[in-house]
């Protein structure tokens, strides 16, 4: 997996799947995963795509880097950092839950470098935030907790009631030997905690689609709702019977919804 050096030091991990001629699409993962969990998405992604992920600094390949926290800000030039070394000017973004801060940051610092915007599950800021309190309390708990110990006290804030208990041991196979220390977690946990947007996300102009899960407890759907007023004509798509992790909980709805996203805007 290819990495690239940022001025502290840091050495982020990045892969590109499909034809590097096609247009670029960059995902970006949420807190504390590693970018290989946009699993589900990427083989129908990249027979259309070029398809750019990004293992956030604490995370995946790049795992734990000097200083903290890690702000949204670093993480979101590292981002840009990569896009460079990819040689890709522009691209369409969609971020995540935290990667979803991240993607808005970007959005709103190099606007010329998003050809157009996904949110997904994520928030304008921990301030603004609407929040389960049980989420919260399970946020702050988790960091100094086992790997499957952690997985298992978030599976009613990640995944839907009704999603087989085969298909999220299918995400853990993927998550687990990647999964984020407990320095990398706190970091990116007091990166993103401290970020606002809210308020500079009216000067954003480029195409953007909010897309939350319906049953969402780790971010309410409000939130979804909250960033798709904010955002001037913003599309919401909201997924029925889907939690936080809405791309394993429906993953044919998500899938269409993304590529006709993309597509339209391509």
């Amino acid at each position: 997996m290819p990495t690239v050096q940022r001025p502290d030091g840091a050495a982020i991990a990045w892969s590109s799947d499909g034809d590097e001629s096609a247009p670029p699409v960059l995902l970006v993962m949420g807190l504390a995963y590693p970018a290989a969990m946009w699993w589900r998405l990427v083989p129908a992604l990249s027979e259309r795509y070029r398809v750019l992920r990004v293992d956030n600094r604490g995370a995946g390949l790049t795992g734990d880097v000097p200083g903290g926290p890690y702000t949204v800000e670093t993480m979101a030039a590292d981002c840009l950092a990569v896009l460079d070394e990819a040689g890709v000017e522009r691209a369409q973004v969609v971020g995540i839950s935290m990667g979803g801060l991240i993607s808005q940051e970007i959005a709103l610092t190099a606007p010329e470098r998003v050809s157009s915007l996904c949110l997904v599950a994520t928030h304008a800021g921990t301030a603004h935030a609407v929040w389960d309190a049980e989420a919260l309390a399970m946020l702050g708990n988790r960091g100094e907790m086992t790997v499957q110990e952690a997985a298992e006290m978030s599976l009613p804030f990640n995944y839907a009631p009704g999603t087989p208990r085969e298909r999220i041991e299918e995400d853990w196979a993927v998550r687990f030997p990647l999964a984020a220390s407990p320095t990398g977690y706190l970091n990116q946990l007091a990166g993103a905690s401290a970020w606002s947007g809210l308020e500079r996300l009216p000067s954003l102009q480029m195409p953007t689609l909010v897309l939350h899960g319906e049953v969402d407890r780790l971010v309410p759907a409000d939130n979804g709702r909250m960033l798709a007023k904010a955002i001037p004509g913003a599309e919401l798509t909201i997924v029925p019977d889907a939690n936080h992790i809405l791309m394993t909980d429906q993953p044919e709805q998500v899938e269409k919804a993304l590529l006709d996203w993309l597509d339209r805007r391509r």
